[in-house]
């Protein structure tokens, strides 16, 4: 798999932990940033990672910040993202199987670098269970974005 990574200056050093760990996997990682403790705006490293998702040049993104929080709501602003924010092991498979989403965002002030690894591990080798109250409810999400997606 092609990962896509961003992380603004609060999560740069738990990302610089997290690239080695995912090609030890056996993935590809495409590093978006930040590299260093300089204030940056965490939305513009979201948005680059959510952009190589959607247009396919990613296969999933993961982003860092200091809660991710920021980052979890930059990422689900961009259409056709379905980001999860993540702290503990239960949640990165159930993430993954009931609401396949496509980007994990992580907080480095939340989690040490072990849990971090381990969530990634557990997000990237869970599928998606196909459950069919599980896809309707993400077509039903899939809804509302599309409501309130204004179309040029």
């Amino acid at each position: 798999m092609k990962i896509a990574l961003g992380a603004d200056h609060a999560g740069y050093r738990l990302k610089d932990v997290i690239i080695p760990f995912i090609e030890s996997l056996g993935h590809q990682v495409i590093d978006y940033g930040c590299s260093c403790a300089d204030s940056v705006d965490y939305p513009d490293y979201a948005l680059q990672v959510c952009e190589q998702v959607v247009s396919g040049g990613a296969d999933k993104g993961i982003l860092i910040c200091g809660t991710g929080i920021g980052m979890s709501i930059a990422a689900n602003k961009v259409p056709g993202i379905r980001c999860a924010l993540v702290h503990d092991l239960f949640s990165a498979k159930a993430t993954r199987e009931h609401n396949d989403t496509n980007v994990l965002a992580l907080g480095e002030r939340i989690i040490g670098p072990g849990v971090a690894e381990e969530i990634v591990k557990i997000w990237l080798e869970t599928e998606f269970s196909q459950g069919v109250r599980h896809q309707n409810r993400i077509n039903k999400v899939q809804s509302i974005e599309d409501r309130f997606t204004v179309q040029s």
